[in-house]
């Protein structure tokens, strides 16, 4: 699954949970209303609209996720301290439980877990009156423990994720010394089944102006918007690669020298469309190489070297 379709299934979970959040506080309030607890429906109903704003927050800009997600806290943090203090033993087990659980589905690891954990005497003291103050904390840290298991897996399986692909500080391409473990280990696999192996040297001479002239800005939302559409005009296996500032690497496995030059067109087609405010039309400079038989992965890395100063000829 792509980087895209994380993030917009990652949002659309985000807005089930306000949803949810908004029909369970409205039934709440509604429930209170048929239980004849008139002076307890105050509390639900407004936060029932601070969950309401949250969610349309949310929809109408999702990057703007940080009060919508305090809101949330808040009015869950109110119900249960409310609920807390009237409820009976066995339930208020249940609504200690609450807190830490939600706190850590909505907050990254680190700071959901300082937080729950810098709320513990609150919750317990409200909770002091019907439970056993021993039995309570030990229930209470150990969801909490369960509770960031799968926050903890999770940032485990990223940081491996992370130290077997590593990216380029400045943009979301594959950084030099990955990219060459990468062609390296492509080279062997084209030897081992026979297969071709082609790449793309792309020299993009406006990174260079960017960054000297408007500064490290625009530099970034520049290559954001060339490896956006270089991998928009790639195959999902193709890996694209920073040599360095101005020079990319575009790996072609099973890619002939006829289907290297047809991707060469259509990323030159798609680069010269795209217009910068500060920079004008942009300027791209492409030259395929072929994995030649018998040809040894240093011998390929230096013609794909030799390719790209070529390329920058004529800039300097």
């Amino acid at each position: 699954m792509a980087y895209d379709d994380r993030s917009r299934l990652a949002d659309w979970l985000f807005r089930l949970v306000y949803v949810s959040g908004v029909v369970l506080m409205g039934s709440y309030a509604l429930w209170q209303y048929m239980m004849g607890h008139y002076s307890d429906i105050l509390l639900p109903a407004i936060l029932t609209l601070m969950l309401g704003g949250a969610l349309f927050v949310r929809w109408v800009n999702a990057e703007f996720r940080r009060l919508p997600i305090y809101l949330v806290l808040i009015s869950c943090y109110l119900i249960v301290a409310i609920d807390l203090a009237h409820q009976q033993a066995t339930l208020s087990l249940f609504w200690l439980g609450l807190p830490p659980v939600l706190t850590l589905l909505l907050l990254p690891l680190a700071p959901g877990l300082l937080l729950s954990l810098f709320l513990t005497p609150v919750w317990l003291a409200i909770a002091a009156p019907d439970l056993t103050l021993g039995p309570a904390a030990l229930a209470y840290l150990t969801l909490l423990g369960m509770a960031s298991l799968p926050g903890w897996l999770g940032h485990r399986h990223a940081q491996q994720c992370d130290r077997s692909v590593r990216r380029d500080r400045d943009c979301c391409a594959l950084s030099r010394e990955t990219l060459e473990r990468r062609m390296a280990a492509e080279v062997e696999r084209a030897k081992a089944l026979r297969r071709p192996l082609a790449a793309l040297v792309i020299h993009l001479p406006q990174l260079e102006m960017a960054d000297e002239q408007f500064g490290r800005p625009l530099l970034h939302a520049l290559l954001d918007r060339i490896c956006q559409t270089i991998q928009a005009n790639s195959r999902q296996h193709d890996l694209l690669g920073r040599q360095q500032g101005s020079l990319f690497w575009l790996l072609l496995p099973d890619t002939g020298e006829a289907g290297a030059l047809i991707v060469r067109e259509r990323l030159l087609h798609a680069l010269n469309r795209e217009v910068i405010a500060e920079t004008g039309t942009l300027q791209s400079r492409i030259q395929v190489c072929r994995l030649h038989a018998g040809e040894t992965r240093q011998h390929f890395e230096q013609r794909l070297l030799s390719a790209g100063l070529k390329l920058m000829e004529p800039a300097l």
